[in-house]
């Protein structure tokens, strides 16, 4: 039986800018996975700050930062069987040159910065990324269902 779990997905300015959040949401809701939660929200560049801390030392952490901070995002705590792992191949690789073709990134993404979305890398990440931006009221459905 597969594993229940709950995953962040970001829809990054750029897409946002474009018009492809109804798009993404469509795709994430096609691939069987269920959002329940979901704002649109302007970063502060604080906020922008804490949320990549963990690449704070890697030569593209301002550049980061200041496209994250350039527009709107919307997040989305979503919810499935392996969420985390069906997520990440719904977003394609990083780099949109290199993502699978059908994929967001392939379709929606420009570079490795601004490749539309972001998604958790792990059930631990998944936590942390959710807390990051939903309280326990925010996300519908049990608190069983959470990752890690």
């Amino acid at each position: 039986m597969a594993e229940t779990q709950r995953t962040l997905a970001i829809v990054k300015p750029d897409a946002v800018a474009k018009g492809a959040i109804g798009e993404i949401l469509r795709r994430i809701e096609a691939a069987g996975l269920r959002p329940i939660g979901l704002k649109l929200v302007q970063l502060s560049e604080g906020q922008a700050r804490g949320f990549y801390a963990v690449h704070r030392e890697r030569p593209f952490y301002a550049s980061l930062v200041k496209f994250m901070t350039s527009g709107p995002v919307v997040v989305c705590a979503l919810e499935g069987e392996q969420a985390i792992a069906r997520w990440r191949q719904l977003m394609g690789a990083t780099d949109p040159a290199r993502a699978d073709a059908g994929s967001i990134r392939k379709d929606l993404g420009t570079d490795v910065e601004r490749n539309a979305v972001h998604g958790s890398d792990a059930p631990e990440t998944a936590r942390i990324e959710l807390a990051y931006f939903f309280n326990a009221t925010e996300i519908q459905g049990p608190v069983e269902a959470l990752p890690g």
